[in-house]
């Protein structure tokens, strides 16, 4: 499998999934009380929902353009910046999901084997603290890309369930259901 053919399929499912979610909350809740979750938190020192979605959204970006080896365009810092300062300024949820589709459609841009051409390169990988990671690109892939936009991710899911959004495993599997063999699912 490639890296292309792992990252891609996995970020748009899951932007697509969190994007339902979404759309669930506003269909559950009054349009203010919809847009008062994205300043929910689930716990006074962790950045609330609106902060969450756009740092998913940075993750999958940040990912494709670290492992093509370009540099991040300005879109991605700023879409950062508009998810530290969320706290404050937490948005609309038509503005979150405005980044879900923003970072979905760079996703469906990409060529077939766009993250596979440096595959061989070893990539540096700084963090803010100003630690620098060694890692190879499958290793990023796996071990950093992945799990940091899974966090993002499922803390946005443990937030809306928090907030006592009708959510199930089958609102985190959705993407899975062209996959059940007709005949197995239940009656009834």
């Amino acid at each position: 499998m490639t890296l292309t053919n792992l990252l891609v399929p996995t970020y748009t499912q899951m932007l697509g999934t969190l994007s339902g979610w979404l759309k669930k909350a506003q269909e559950q809740l009054p349009e203010t009380e919809a847009e008062a979750l994205l300043s929910a938190r689930l716990a006074p020192d962790m950045f609330p929902l609106s902060t969450q979605i756009r740092f998913a959204c940075v993750q999958a970006q940040e990912g494709i353009f670290r492992l093509k080896g370009e540099a991040f365009p300005t879109s991605v810092n700023e879409l950062l910046e508009e998810g530290r300062n969320a706290g404050e300024q937490p948005g609309s949820l038509a503005d979150a999901q405005a980044r879900i589709d923003e970072t979905v459609a760079l996703l469906n841009s990409l060529t077939p084997d766009a993250l596979d051409a440096n595959t061989d390169k070893p990539l540096a990988h700084e963090l803010p603290n100003g630690m620098i990671l060694d890692l190879t690109t499958e290793q990023y892939a796996r071990d950093w890309a992945l799990p940091q936009f899974y966090f993002h991710l499922m803390t946005a899911y443990a937030i809306l369930r928090s907030e006592k959004i009708e959510l199930g495993k089958a609102d985190y599997v959705a993407h899975m259901f062209p996959y059940i063999r007709p005949d197995t699912i239940p009656k009834g």
